[in-house]
């Protein structure tokens, strides 16, 4: 009896480690999202902060802590920001979905394509290309990926991620700000910092097990970009440019966020993406699911 429950435990357990996970045909492996709310667009801008009475203004001058201001400077910074500041609005993810665990690899873009557009390939890199993201793709050309991906596989459910599916997987259950040593373990991003992309899966993950979200390539979403700097409540589906999101190695790091809302077709060199496979349809010829590696 005791054996027969084990053996329950361990297959359910390897059950739900299988539907957690995914790997397709060509070796891209997904992690399932469940569904969820996060609040969008909230901004705080940061601004000086009076010392505290043990250390007033004038005792902080000449000892490299950077301007002093008056209190009525003080207020109008304090005012400023409040000014700036949005409270953000609520968005709700209604269904679960398999997202990228990386970055769509050179070697899987050949697979399905048979080409690779890539800058950061053979003399350019040291290690091995085709485990670095594919780069230099545009918008239209992930979408033919997409298209020749779901035809290799005889089904529909490979896409662009929306951006609010992909920040909601960016930030893990997380706050859209990620303070610095979070930047630091998660993205490669900073002028003059790295000269290149560099392979899949080598920095920390966020909480959720995706790899490189910050920083490495941008990466493409499915939605048209409204011309602002923050996202609306109703993302559009059409637009001249669409969504960057992520930042690239070569970013500023302030950037290196999930609630960054950029648009492309940016530098081109350091643009990549990741893919979201739909749930709602059984897995077809040509593609298996597989336990976490």
């Amino acid at each position: 009896m005791r054996l027969h429950v084990l053996v329950c435990v361990a297959a359910l357990i390897g059950g739900a480690d299988q539907e957690r996970t995914y790997t397709n045909s060509i070796g891209i492996e997904f992690v399932r999202i469940e569904p969820g709310t996060m609040t969008v667009g909230k901004f705080e801008p940061p601004y000086p902060k009076p010392p505290d009475s043990a250390d007033p203004p004038t005792a902080a001058r000449g000892r490299g802590r950077g301007p002093t201001l008056t209190p009525a400077e003080y207020e109008r910074a304090a005012a400023m920001a409040k000014a700036d500041s949005r409270p953000g609005f609520p968005v709700t993810i209604p269904r679960a979905f398999f997202i990228g665990r990386f970055e769509v690899t050179q070697a899987q873009w050949r697979a399905v394509m048979g080409t690779n557009p890539s800058v950061f390939q053979g003399a350019q890199v040291t290690d091995e290309s085709d485990r670095h993201p594919v780069d230099s793709v545009t918008w239209d050309q992930a979408q033919l990926f997409v298209k020749r991906l779901n035809a290799l596989e005889r089904t529909s459910v490979y896409r662009l991620p929306t951006e609010f599916e992909w920040e909601y997987a960016a930030r893990a259950g997380g706050d859209a700000d990620l303070p610095w040593p979070q930047i630091q373990a998660q993205a490669i991003a900073g002028y003059n910092a790295y000269t290149s992309t560099h392979m899949v899966g080598e920095k920390q993950p966020n909480a959720w097990g995706l790899y490189d979200v910050l920083g490495n390539v941008w990466e493409w979403v499915q939605d048209g970009y409204n011309g602002q700097l923050f996202a609306d409540p109703k993302p559009s589906m059409t637009g001249r440019v669409h969504v960057l999101k992520g930042g690239g190695f070569a970013a500023d790091v302030k950037n290196a966020i999930p609630a960054t809302h950029a648009a492309g077709p940016g530098s081109g060199f350091d643009v990549g993406f990741r893919l979201v496979r739909d749930i709602d349809a059984a897995p077809r010829a040509g593609a298996s699911r597989t336990p976490r590696r």
